[in-house]
Order: structure tokens, then C-alpha cells, then sequence
């Protein structure tokens, strides 16, 4: 009796666990909130790089203080993407590096690499990305920009997953109170059977507030810092072809381009059909052109006997 009693109960916190959830969740879409704590105005929002070191620090520490940090500040992920020529980009990448360091940040990726400018000649190009504190994105962009020639493109994008990030904390807040209650109900168990039956609804429970953990963290992290992806290009790639003092425009410099293009797309296609389409054809059409031989060989001596047995005959 008493083990239809325990799981019973357990049933029953799983059930609370899993509407307490739903129900936080409807207050989270509707007022940004959970229930029971005053919504915030719309004129107190401020963006997530301007949250202090502190809060920052307790709401991964708390899920309580996590929660007020939400409801307080809007966490919104920000990055840029910029195009940029320079006079040497490899210099350029390395002063971007140094930056980065500087700021508290580091280098997610970094890629140099040679192409050929209008003119025919070899020059460097590169890619780089970096991650730095969001509150010194736009310091961080100023300076990027400081010392180029030209901003060919940029563009700051930014994600608010304030919504995402109050309804992961709300079930987390309630799979830990059922993990409270499953933590009290083994206590409580007598047998072996009861203990494992408490023990296996535990660890899933455990197992969905590690991977709520998880997501939070993500957030945070993504929150707080931000992505720069710099592409350098050299000064001498977008200079215009000059021709007897008269400088070619860009649609004349893409249309050579193109014709380059094209001639080293035809000369891969003539390679690859010499050492490889060539070679494929003849040991496929080798075979039906010997069995062609041998047919026509045996059609002409039949053709010859029959002639000469036709003019026997005569």
C-alpha cells in the first residue's frame, strides 16, 4: 500500500513541476515576467551591455537574482560584420589581434590568404573575427575603422532574447523545486524498490535542469560579449585599371574580371577533360568498339561465302 502511496506521490510532483512550468512560461510571453513580480516599463529597458559585472555574476550563481536581472535589463546579443580596405591587410589583421587583446577580448578565427588585384599583381587579403566585452562594441569599431582607406560595408545586427531567456529560467526554477521534493520523498522511501523508483524520476529531472543550465549559460556568455567579422582587402585590388590616363569604372574592372574567370574556368575545363573525361571514354567505348570489329568481321566473311557459293551455283 505504502509503494502506491510513494508513487502516487511522485506522479503528483511531476505534475506540479510540469504545470508550474506552463504557467510561468504564459507569464513570461505575456508580460515579460514571470507572475507575481511587477512588470517592468517600457522606458526602463536598457540593453544588456550596460549591465554590471555584479549582476552578471549573480544571475548565474542564482536563479532568483537571474530572474530580477531579466526583468531589469533587456539581454540582447550584438555583432558586426565589416568590409574594409587597407593599404596592408596583414598589418591591418594584426593591429585588429592587438585590439582585441587590449579590450579584454580574443581572436575566434583569422585567415590571410593572396589574390590578384585589377592589374595582374599578387596582393594579400584576410579575414578576421573577434570577440570583445559588448560595452566596448562601438569603441572597438571606431578604432577598426580609424585607419582604413574605405569602409566599403558595415552592419551591426542585434538579436533580444529576453523572451527566450526569463521562460529557460522560470523551468528551471521549477524542475528544482520537484527536485526538492523527489530529494525529501527518497528520504522517506523504506525499500530498495521504492528508492529506485525515486532515484530514476531523479536523475531525469537532474538531467533537463543541466541542459536548462546550459541554455542560460549560452545566453549570458552570448550576451556578454560581441562578434566583429572584419574582411581587409588591399588598396591596390580596388583601384580602377588606368589605360592612357582614362581610369576604367567598376563595371569595366568586373567584366575583366569576369573574362579572367571565365579563361581559367576553360582552361580547368580543358585539363580535366584531357587527363580525366578522356581517358573515362575510352575504357568505356573501347570494348563496344572492338565487339563492332568483331561483328563486322564475321558479317563480311559470311557475305563472301555466300557470294562464292552463288556463283558455283551459276
Amino acid at each position: 500500500m505504502k509503494r502506491y502511496l510513494i508513487t502516487a506521490v511522485i506522479m503528483l510532483v511531476l505534475l506540479t513541476g510540469c504545470a508550474g512550468a506552463a504557467s510561468e512560461k504564459y507569464a513570461a510571453e505575456d508580460s515579460y515576467a514571470p507572475a507575481g513580480v511587477p512588470m517592468m516599463d517600457a522606458d526602463m529597458a536598457v540593453e544588456s551591455e550596460s549591465m554590471p559585472n555584479e549582476a552578471r555574476e549573480g544571475s548565474s550563481s542564482s536563479s532568483g537574482t537571474s530572474v530580477e536581472a531579466a526583468q531589469q535589463e533587456r539581454l540582447v546579443i550584438k555583432n558586426a560584420n565589416l568590409r574594409v580596405t587597407v593599404a596592408d591587410p596583414e598589418e591591418k589583421i594584426e593591429a585588429i589581434t592587438a585590439l582585441a587583446t587590449s579590450l579584454g577580448g580574443y581572436v575566434v578565427s583569422s585567415n590571410t590568404y593572396q589574390s590578384y588585384a585589377n592589374s595582374g599583381a599578387q596582393v594579400p587579403e584576410g579575414s578576421i573575427t573577434i570577440r570583445i566585452p559588448a560595452g566596448k562594441l562601438d569603441s572597438a569599431l571606431i578604432q577598426i575603422k580609424a585607419d582604413v582607406d574605405e569602409v566599403n560595408s558595415e552592419n551591426v545586427s542585434g538579436e533580444d532574447v529576453t523572451d527566450q531567456y526569463v521562460d529557460l529560467q522560470s523551468r528551471l526554477d521549477a524542475k528544482e523545486a520537484a527536485e526538492e521534493q523527489m530529494l525529501k520523498i527518497m528520504e522517506d522511501a523504506t525499500t530498495t524498490e521504492e528508492t529506485l523508483a525515486v532515484y530514476s524520476e531523479l536523475q531525469y529531472i537532474q538531467s533537463d535542469i543541466e541542459v536548462l543550465k546550459g541554455q542560460i549559460n549560452y545566453y549570458e556568455r552570448s550576451a556578454a560579449t560581441s562578434s566583429i567579422s572584419t574582411e581587409v582587402i588591399a588598396t591596390e585590388k580596388a583601384e580602377p585599371i588606368e589605360i592612357g590616363g582614362w581610369e576604367l569604372g567598376e563595371t569595366a574592372s568586373k567584366a575583366i574580371q569576369n573574362l579572367i574567370n571565365y579563361l581559367q574556368g576553360f582552361m580547368q575545363f580543358i585539363i580535366n577533360f584531357i587527363l580525366f573525361v578522356l581517358p573515362v571514354l575510352f575504357t568505356i567505348v573501347l570494348p563496344f568498339y572492338l565487339v563492332f570489329i568483331a561483328v563486322r568481321a564475321i558479317i563480311r566473311r559470311r557475305r563472301k561465302k555466300k557470294e562464292k557459293q552463288e556463283v558455283k551455283e551459276e
